[in-house]
């Protein structure tokens, strides 16, 4: 009796000192006007939902994105109750240069189009009366906007939510890089202790404050709790409070345990303000053999490189979408996404945290591989200090996430004309300065001295594809090894090129730059022969698949990238989905036919390929075994299979239920 009371007065306690809310929340998604800057007015004004872009279209097209200038209007009403509090507009994503207006009064400007920004609006705000906002957007590439170069179209639009915000006068600031407020540096994590540094930044009127820190473990208890007096309160600074708990439950892959971390200002028991974020205590590091290790427990990152748009809505994604994707990517049986050239929205980063994948976050300083006139790089302080404020922007907006673990430096940029090395190097030393507990990377096409300035590197590989053959990548393996000088790297490797479905030829030929005719069966033949090799050596500590979704790039032929694994539509997979979920993924059987999409064959004898993660297959054709032989791992083959006029090919395996069939018309002409 004695213990139960014990364990019930402790629950009151806890339950007592849960600081309510002091925060309200207001969507304002709904409601908006659109129009371009080029039109007279704004009498024909769209009415639209937010998030939007202006270059939502169906399959992507040659010429069609639209680069210029638009302006958003929307009235909101600000009640008379709301004075003597502070006012809020919370952005979460714009692209790529956001121009804020309320009621005629330029409140700010945000350059750049994968980052969160929050506006303070109080002295411009007219109480118990509408209120008009207008957002000037404008995702014209400019010399001063990471990026200036890049793969993946630019859309355009307010294609995040929106939301105000009211507060006390005295808050944990909303302002600080569109972060929280408040970053969770983790200085040790273990078995027996997590200890760090939570850093908190103010925004506030007085000069003087108590802080408090609570983390609360996933089971509602407390584990750490400390409060200190805060004086000289500098909105640039941060109030610093060390945290300590005891048998820490550790985030990982396979337990991904999130813990509670409260900051209040005032009594605990009735704060001024509070805010709760989710957070996870793991170590990041590299093993002597080159394998990425969290808790000192080593993963084979199987990965893939995740683009920010899908067909009919462009950018403009829901959760649902992420939510969707991320079912796909769970599916393939991959264990870590990168987020090419820019963060995606938090949502992402949410479910990555609650479902365990590993995460890289890119800042958006890349080059196009299609122009080879394209600059990537501005030589001026303009660049240079929007490069390290969206660097900024993207870790302390991510920081808190256990899920990320590397940050993106650079992507595929040029070593041509100004010294880009240095300002590689500034901004890899400014990663470190805000973060020491996560690695640098980039991914890297070229040779030089770039390579060897974050912590690990992805070399693009496409050795086999336009030039050479494709067994040469082992050379390359073995060169990579070998050699002095780049063996002192942390290697990965990332590839990946382009197939359509629909597109068959009779001949593989090798692809030639600007090819129209994209045959999947050539982007199957790539894969299957570089997972094959690449099984075969230990010595990256990773694989990246370019790319899980086939993406919208207006410069490509058909105004899109198709290195998908799935098509745009975000539900058609491609042959190769299946060929590495057959190798990634042990939990679902998978027994695939390729070539479903070439129906009508020229040639009577054929050659009929088969993943399976079952085991050996059984081939039929119209009723008739087939021999079939391995071709690597999980991968099998039949050669000199006899079609004639109309064929049903049937694969099977003994003892299981999995099967898959095809029919195809083969006649020699």
């Amino acid at each position: 009796m004695k213990h139960i009371l014990s364990i019930l007065a402790l629950l009151v306690v806890l339950t007592a000192s849960a600081a309510e809310p002091t925060r309200e929340y207001h969507p304002i998604n709904d409601g908006w006007r659109f129009y371009f800057a080029d039109a007279l007015d704004s009498d024909n004004a769209d009415y639209i939902t937010l998030p939007h872009t202006w270059n939502a279209n169906e399959t992507g097209c040659e010429g069609a994105m639209k680069h210029t200038t638009a302006n958003y209007l929307r009235t909101t009403w600000i009640p008379e109750e709301w004075q003597g509090q502070r006012i809020f507009l919370r952005f979460g994503g714009v692209q790529s240069v956001a121009n804020v207006f309320l009621n005629g009064k330029h409140i700010g400007e945000h350059r750049g189009g994968y980052t969160a920004f929050t506006l303070e609006i109080t002295d411009a705000v007219r109480y118990g009366e509408q209120n008009y906002l207008r957002v000037v957007v404008s995702n014209n590439m400019r010399s001063d906007v990471l990026p200036v170069s890049s793969n993946m179209d630019l859309c355009g639009g307010i294609y995040r939510d929106v939301e105000l915000m009211v507060t006390p006068q005295s808050i944990v600031s909303p302002l600080f890089y569109g972060s929280e407020g408040v970053i969770v540096e983790q200085q040790t994590a273990n078995d027996q202790r997590a200890t760090g540094v939570a850093h908190i930044y103010l925004s506030t009127p007085e000069d003087h404050h108590v802080v408090n820190l609570r983390i609360i473990d996933p089971d509602g208890y407390e584990a750490s709790y400390r409060s200190v007096k805060a004086s000289k309160i500098n909105p640039e600074r941060s109030i610093n409070i060390p945290y300590d708990i005891n048998n820490p439950e550790l985030w990982s892959p396979e337990s991904p345990t999130l813990y509670t971390v409260e900051v209040s200002i005032g009594d605990i028991d009735e704060p001024i303000d509070v805010v709760r974020i989710k957070t996870g205590f793991r170590s990041i590091t590299m093993s002597e053999d080159n394998k990425l290790c969290i808790n000192g427990k080593p993963y084979a990152i199987r990965g893939v490189n995740m683009s920010h748009d899908r067909q009919n809505y462009a950018t403009a994604l829901c959760r649902k979408h992420i939510d969707s994707d991320l079912a796909i990517v769970e599916e393939l049986g991959a264990n870590a996404i990168r987020s090419a050239e820019g963060p995606h929205q938090q949502h992402l980063y949410d479910e990555c945290d609650r479902r365990g994948m590993i995460t890289w976050v890119d800042i958006p300083f890349t080059r196009s591989s299609l122009g080879f006139s394209d600059i990537c790089f501005y030589d001026s302080d303009a660049f240079r200090n929007n490069g390290i404020e969206q660097l900024k922007e993207v870790v302390y907006q991510s920081y808190n996430h256990p899920s990320v673990v590397m940050w993106g430096i650079f992507s595929l940029v040029w070593q041509r004309g100004s010294n880009i090395v240095s300002y590689v190097e500034q901004l890899n030393e400014v990663a470190h300065s805000i973060d020491k507990s996560r690695p640098t990377v980039a991914c890297s096409n070229s040779d030089g001295d770039i390579n060897f300035v974050t912590d690990l590197i992805v070399l693009r590989q496409d050795v086999g594809w336009m030039k050479g053959r494709l067994t040469d990548v082992s050379i390359w393996c073995e060169q990579l090894r070998t050699n002095t000088a780049w063996s002192r790297l942390q290697p990965a490797v990332c590839y990946g090129e382009e197939g359509i479905s629909k597109h068959n030829s009779e001949t593989i030929e090798r692809a030639k730059r600007g090819e129209r005719n994209l045959p999947a069966r050539r982007q199957r033949l790539h894969h299957e022969s570089y997972i094959e090799q690449l099984n075969k050596t230990e010595q990256f500590w990773g694989i990246w698949l370019d790319n899980i979704f086939d993406y919208a790039s207006s410069r490509r032929p058909y105004g899109m990238c198709y290195t998908g694994l799935v098509e745009y539509d975000h539900t058609t997979k491609k042959d190769i989905f299946y060929l590495y979920r057959a190798l990634w993924n042990e939990s679902i059987a998978t027994l695939h036919i390729t070539d479903k999409e070439w129906q009508y064959r020229r040639d009577t004898l054929q050659q009929v390929t088969i993943y399976s993660s079952l085991g050996k297959p059984t081939l039929t054709v119209n009723g008739d075994d087939i021999p079939v032989h391995e071709m690597g791992r999980n991968v099998w083959r039949a050669d000199s299979v006899v079609v004639r006029d109309k064929a049903t090919l049937r694969a099977t395996v003994e003892g299981h239920t999995a099967c898959d069939s095809v029919i195809i018309r083969a006649s020699r002409l």
